[in-house]
Formats: C-alpha cells, structure tokens, sequence
C-alpha cells in the first residue's frame, strides 16, 4: 500500500471563506517559458482578524530590486509564510497573517511567473501545439497566480493580455484591445475554475445568433488554420443548443459573444468556461470523410453540455466540490434530453442505459464505489465519475418522473429565480422541488448519499382474480457504508396479455420500503389499481413490463421466462424494455454458450428475425437489437451469478455466437444491407445515421460468414468515414483487414485525430496471445505521443477494451498497462489515475488473475512519487 497516504478531506469540514473577493483584475504578459500574471484583488473581510490563505501551486513569486516579494495590501509590501497544511490539508499555497490585514476593504495585489510550456499535467496555463491554453476546473487556477481558489469565492473579473499572438481571447466581452495586447470583463461573479484565456495563431468560423428577447450574440469556433471547413456541425450544434435552452427551460444567453476554441491537448472533453468554452478538438471538428456518425453526436451532445452550463454550472455554481453532481448531474440530464429531441428518445436512452450500466453500475459494484454526493476525498479529479455524472442524471431524471412535468418546470424556475448568483448545495436544490410541490423529499435524498446499486426483485402472482407485484428492494454494502436505507424506487410499470394486448398503460409505482405487495384488478378490458365496485373476471395473468424507461437505475432480480421475454420483445409499446426483452434473450444464449457451451437456439435467431424485418421500427433501434453484450458486461453477469468469468472462453463463445447468428440470419442480413444503403450525399441526421448502424451491425454478423470480402468491397468504394470504419471493424472482429488496417494509415497518417482511431485499432483488435506485445510495438511509432491525452488513450484504452488480450494468461497485458501509467503519472496525473481504474474488477477473476493485478497494484504503489492522484486510485482498488 502506498506510503504516507494523504488525508482525505471532508464535507463535515466545510467552512465560508472569511473573505470576500468584489473583483478580479488580471494582467497576463505571456511567454512560453516565463510568463507573468500581475494580479490586483480587490476585498473585503467578512470576519475580521482571520488570516488570508492563498492556493498556488508551481508558482514562482516575483521580488523587487530590492528582494521583497512582490506582494503588498493597498500598495504596501508584506510578507506571506507558506500554508500550513495542517490548517488547509494537501493544498501548497501562502498565508497572510491577521496582523498585516486590515479591518476594512483592501486591495491586494501580486505578481508571478510561470511556465506554461512546462506544464504537462495540462492544469492551469499551458502550451498545445505552440498556442496558450488553460485549463482550471477543479484547481487549476492556482497553478496561474495565488488565490481563493475554491467555488464558492465567486467575483466578476477583468483581464488584459499581452501578447504577439494573433488572437488573444478571455471570458465574458471584449473590452478594449491595441496592438499586442486586448482587454476582456464578464461582468458575471465566478469562481476561478471558470477562468479561461487562450492565445495562438488562430481562424474563427463565425456566426451569429438572435436570442428571444432580441439580443445579438456573435458566435466563433476558433481553430488551428487548416481546420475551418470542419466546424459547421459544431456551430450547428450551438445554435441549435441555444435555441433548446430557451424553449425548453426558458434560458437566454447572457453575453455579447460566445468562443469556442479547439485544443489538442486536452484531458477531458471540454470546459465550461464563461463565455469562452474549450473544447478537445475531437468534440469539435468534423466532416464526413473523418468523422463517425458517432462522432457527430458526441460533438452535438457536449457542444450542449457545456452551453448549458452557462446557467446549470456559471450562473448557479456549486458550494464546494463535494456538491460536484449538482451542475454536472443536472447538466448531463438536460444534455439527455436535448440530444433525445434531436434525435430518438428511445435510442438515446438505451445509449445512456448501456454506458451507465457499463461504467456507473461496475464503479457501484466495485472499491471506487461511492455516492453521487461524496463525503470525504483525497484528489477531487479522481471524482470526475460516471457516478456524479450518469447516476447524477439518473437521480434528476427520477425526480421528474415522481413530480411530473409540470412540477419539474416549476421547480427548475424557482431554481433559476432563487439561486441565481448563488455557490449551492443539494439541499437547496431538493429544497426547491419542496417547496414548489409540497413532497417532503427526505427518504430521496438518500440517492445522494448512499452509494451502491439497488437491487430490485420482483415476484407476481394471481390471487382471486387479483394480480400481485411482490417487490422487495435491497443494497449490498459498499465501502464505508455497511447499512443500507430503503430509496425511494419510482418504478414505471405496464402489463401485457399473452396475445399482445397492453392492459395496463404505463404507471410509475413508488417502491419506498424492504417490501411492498401492489395489487391490480380486471375493470372490462383492462388492470386498474382500484378495485371495481362488481368483481369481474379476469383473464390470464398479465406479462408485467417493469422498469419502462429504466424509469430508475437499478438491477431488476426476475425470474423471467423466455417465454415472458419473448412475449416483450415482439408486443411491449415501451421500446427500452422491448430492447432489453431482447438483450436478456441473448445474454441468456451467451452465457449458456459460455459456460456450457450452447449453439444459438433456433427460437432466439427467429426472434431477432422478427424484429429486424420489422419496418416500423427505427434502423437505428434495430441495431441496438442486434448488438450482443459485450465482454465486460459478459463477465459482470458471471461473476454475479456466482462462477468465475474466464475472459478467453467469454470471447471465443460470443464469436462463435456471432457466427452461428450471422449464418441463421443470413438472407434477412444481406437484405437489409442493400436495403439501409443511402444514395447521395453524406448527411449526419439521425435517420440516415440510423441507416449506416444498422448497415454496419448486420456486416459485422456477415463478415464472419463470407470471410470478408463484403466489408472488404465496402472499404475500398466507401466516401464517408462512418462506413469505412464500419467495414474496418467488422474486417477486424472477424480476423481479417490487415491490409485495409495499412490502407486506412496510408491515407490518414496526417490527420491527427483520425489518427487516433488507426492506434485504436492496433490494439483493440489484435489477437488477444499478442495484444501486450502488439502494444508494446505500437508505443515505439514515431507518431505515437504519450504526452497527448487523446493519443494515450486510444492505445492503451485499445488494450483495456481488448478484454482477452489484457486479461490474457501470463499477465503481459497488465505489465505492459501498468509501465505507461507509471511513466505518464509524473507528467500527467489526471490522466494517468483515470486510466487506472480499468483494474477496479481484479476481484471477479481467478486466484492467478488476481495475483497478477495486484502484483501491479503493490508495483504502483511502491513507486517512489506517486501522485496524490494515482495513490487515492490504487490504495482504494487494493483495499477490495
């Protein structure tokens, strides 16, 4: 375990800061390797007679001529000792005493030199491709000039920069500008992690947009010079974002200009910043022949998210870090829904439910569990989760269905009127839907601070033509919370006949303690939960379809026939659970063809059969059908019923599955091939996106039959990036594409991000004997950066997604992973911790597995240097 680990810090240790920043005046003079920030606070004490703590990290304090620091309160030098971090734990920084402070309001100023071309943890100023970029949530800030640099000390701020540069950009409006230098204020209170400033050799693509109270808005994408042509897609997303906010919540821009800058280096997907996003220049640039359909809507997914966070994050903030999913719970649910009127609803939610069950539901499960709100933390990045953030939207979500729409919108005003300005808690966000709709919301809280996934168990029965829901709710311990309180569950329900017929519309259940009985009786043709005056007859017992919506995020226990599925599968008017009637009927065939070694049942091909011919349906949602679990998840639902996943028997049983349905399928998938075709030109709307998916998953089937050559034809004639990829991939998942996988780098090799799918490629799909070795290969490329987070991902991602190779006997993947995240965590250790958490699952494999992961878990944990960051990860993985 790691050595002198750090304390961790403590929501019950929150305290105001006694100071209160009235503004911020900023003066950058930049330069690559010493620029200096000259900064003039102006205050006021709210408690008098408290000293002033100051963060700053890799700062170098300027003297004067005559050696005193350049640090004064109202003109006059003073001295600062460093913090003590007995008084503010783990943080680096400087402490004015009490007796140098005066009673009143002050101005304190102060000037610093750093050096952004050595800042590779990319927090802070920093260099990307020879221009200035910044990066500052959560604590980044203090690596630019000492200061509060925490979210809830909120003051407007004005900066000048001087610099040759060509484009010289901040926050809020441009003020004034000369040559070599410009001047910009937002007029807006923020806390510093909203701080932005960019600076380079820049082109904008530009455009404008009319808000619904008239106000003009200019609106740039600003880019490397070369990349203009593929903005459009983004400034489309934006507009089409802007618009949304206003109509759906009633939220204008505030602003005279709206920037976006593309950066390459880049260790998220974007940032918030007032008025000045930034944004990895993978979520920006787009044009067909580059980029996926996927890539297209993630682009106008987190083109979304961070707009609106110019009101669910800027305009109202969060108090401190622990109340990090109040903005980015809110935020990423608002994202949902704007990308479900984009595009499909059902779609879009099956997309959310897989990668919450994928990412949310295994950190829940696993030693890096913890609640939506946390309680305690080492290195707040380490909580950037998909619990804050998916299951942070799951609990928005799951409050609107229990107060309804009406509700939801009242509440979401009261919310914008009364915190408008404001650094909140989640207490003054349920407080709002109390007092909007009466609901004393107690017991739901308990989403917030309660980590783990319930688990739900349903049981039925008929009883004197009464039908019964016996449900029972539980959560299994998690670290540090041995005890579970019931939640408040609201579970969507509706019941089908055996011939089809739904007979009971949808209605949302509110499961609330251990165990609960909800009785159903027959009124003439359908099940009411009253009870009729005059009994009559009921029919047969119903088909509950439970969860519609996955109306909450849980694990549903259910015996469930495939009889029950089928009949769900072909009738259910709720497209999420006739999809996951559908996923439960093949999870049930691969884990039989896994551990028993079962060929795909007739019965489950002419379900699927069914369901693919059918027309009314949605392309894109019938290729959702078709896509079989996937490996992790395969191993999960091992693990869980008891036995011991083997990653390469999960692999080999699933392509075998694969196979045997591609060739039971094969007329219908050759039909739908030419039938999903589009002519013309390339457009990334969903309908025809909805086409190419469906088109791409029935070629990964066929490729494993025909031995390629249709996905090899389609390679060679395809002229957008979306069916290349597709055929690439299906040639790669069948054994084949070597020489197309050279063809695609012959032609991209210069095009930087699309580069990064070609080192993807390189080891996700080698073959699992040789994935660490093809790894190892891979990293010694000459266009193999470690130090771009983008480029890092994609190879040692690859690894982690090829479940075979890196959990391949021996343990050379875990080696190979592990050496990378040792010699990234020095450079960068936001990165390099986040990666890490790939080992979170050690426990579900066997003893030799186990041995293997830990014996890399110790080798981390032994390296002399960790970084806070990787030694919060890895002593809590190691402590499972």
């Amino acid at each position: 375990m790691p050595q002198n680990a750090p304390a961790p810090i403590l929501l019950a240790d929150y305290s105001p800061y006694p100071f209160q920043i009235d503004r911020v005046h900023l003066t950058f003079r930049l330069d690559p390797e010493a620029t200096r920030v000259l900064s003039r606070l102006e205050v006021t004490p709210l408690d008098p007679g408290r000293p002033m703590d100051l963060f700053g990290e890799d700062l170098k304090l300027v003297h004067d001529s005559h050696n005193r620091p350049k640090l004064a309160i109202n003109g006059a030098a003073i001295d600062a000792e460093p913090l003590d971090e007995t008084a503010a734990p783990y943080a680096k920084g400087i402490r004015i005493n009490a007796r140098d402070i005066p009673n009143e309001p002050f101005t304190l100023t102060c000037e610093v030199e750093i050096n952004p071309s050595a800042n590779t943890a990319l927090e802070g100023l920093y260099m990307s491709s020879g221009m200035y970029s910044t990066q500052c949530e959560a604590e980044g800030f203090r690596r630019i000039t000492y200061y509060p640099d925490r979210p809830d000390v909120m003051a407007p701020f004005t900066v000048r920069i001087e610099s040759d540069e060509k484009v010289l950009l901040s926050n809020g409006n441009p003020t004034a500008s000369g040559p070599g230098w410009a001047q910009w204020e937002d007029p807006w209170p923020k806390p510093a992690y909203l701080f932005a400033l960019v600076a380079g050799d820049l082109v904008a693509h530009s455009d404008a947009f009319t808000t619904a109270s008239g106000a003009h808005v200019a609106l740039n994408i600003w880019v490397r010079p070369g990349d203009e042509h593929k903005c459009d897609y983004a400034m489309d997303a934006l507009k089409r974002s802007m618009r949304w906010d206003e109509q759906v919540y009633g939220r204008e821009y505030d602003l005279d200009v709206f920037n976006i800058v593309a950066v390459d280096d880049f260790n998220a997907g974007a940032m918030e910043n007032k008025g000045l996003n930034i944004f990895n220049a993978k979520y920006v640039l787009a044009s067909p022949e580059t980029a996926t359909d996927r890539d297209y809507e993630l682009i106008e997914g987190i083109i979304a998210h961070e707009y609106f966070h110019n009101w669910t994050g800027n305009r109202i903030t969060c108090r401190d870090w622990f109340q990090l999913c109040l903005k980015e719970g809110l935020t990423v649910f608002r994202d949902q829904q704007f990308s479900g009127d984009m595009r499909s609803h059902a779609v879009k939610r099956i997309d959310d439910v897989l990668m919450l069950r994928a990412r949310q539901f295994r950190e829940d499960n696993g030693p890096l569990a913890h609640p939506v709100r946390p309680e305690s933390f080492v290195e707040i990045n380490n909580f950037y989760t998909a619990t804050v953030y998916e299951k942070g939207a799951e609990v928005i979500g799951m409050l609107k269905t229990l107060v309804g729409d009406a509700a939801y919108a009242e509440a979401l005003d009261l919310y914008f009127d009364r915190h408008d300005g404001q650094a909140c808690t989640i207490e003054d966000w349920l407080k709002v839907f109390e007092d909007a709709t009466g609901r004393d919301l107690t017991q739901f809280a308990l989403w917030y601070s309660q980590a783990g996934t319930p688990q739900v168990t349903v049981d039925d029965q008929m009883k004197d033509g009464v039908y019964l829901l016996h449900v029972s709710q539980k959560t299994d311990p998690t670290p540090g919370q041995d005890h579970k309180d019931p939640k408040v569950i609201p579970m969507a329900t509706g019941l089908l006949q055996d011939d089809g017929r739904e007979t009971l519309a949808t209605t949302v259940l509110d499961v609330n303690g251990p165990r609960q009985t909800f009785a159903f009786y027959w009124h003439g043709d359908a099940w009411q939960q009253h009870a009729p005056a005059t009994p009559a007859p009921a029919p047969e017992k119903p088909t509950p379809s439970l969860f519609r919506g996955f109306s909450a995020p849980v694990v549903l226990v259910r015996d469930t026939s495939e009889a029950e599925r089928t009949v769900l599968l072909a009738h259910d008017t709720d497209p999420f659970n006739k999809w996951e009637a559908g996923r439960g009927l093949a999870k049930n065939v691969l884990i039989a063809a896994i551990v028993d070694d079962a060929k795909a049942p007739d019965t489950w091909c002419e379900a699927l059969n069914q369901v693919l011919t059918d027309g009314a349906l949605d392309p894109a949602f019938r290729a959702l059908i078709l896509a079989l679990p996937r490996e992790d998840d395969l191993a999960q639902t091992i693990h869980q019923s008891g036995l011991v996943p083997d990653p390469s028997a999960i692999h080999a049983a699933r392509r075998r599955i694969k196979g045997e349905l591609g060739a039971a399928l094969a007329p219908t998938l050759t039909r739908l091939f030419e039938q999903m075709h589009s002519a013309g030109p390339y457009s990334p709307d969903a309908k025809s996106a909805g086409k190419r998916a469906l088109r791409g998953a029935v070629l990964d089937l066929i490729s494993l039959t025909d031995g390629g050559a249709l996905a090899s034809d389609l390679f060679a004639q395809a002229d957008n990036m979306t069916e290349s990829l597709n055929a690439l991939t299906a040639l790669l998942a069948a054994g084949h594409g070597a020489a197309e996988l050279d063809a695609f780098y012959a032609r991209w090799k210069d095009d930087r991000l699309v580069l990064d799918k070609w080192f993807m490629f390189k080891t996700l799909y080698a073959a699992p004997a040789d994935a660490a070795r093809a790894t190892a290969e891979i990293t010694t490329h000459p266009a193999f950066d470690w130090r771009n987070p983008n480029r890092f991902r994609s190879v040692l991602g690859g690894l982690a997604g090829n479940q075979a190779g890196f959990h391949h006997a021996g343990g050379a993947g875990y080696q190979v992973y592990t050496d990378w995240l040792l010699k990234l965590d020095p450079k960068n250790p936001q990165t390099a911790a986040r990666m890490a958490t790939v080992f979170e699952t050690w426990t579900r494999y066997d003893a030799d597995r186990q041995a293997l992961i830990c014996a890399q878990l110790d080798r981390m944990a032994q390296t002399p240097g960790l970084s806070r960051d990787m030694t919060e990860i890895v002593s809590r993985i190691r402590s499972a």
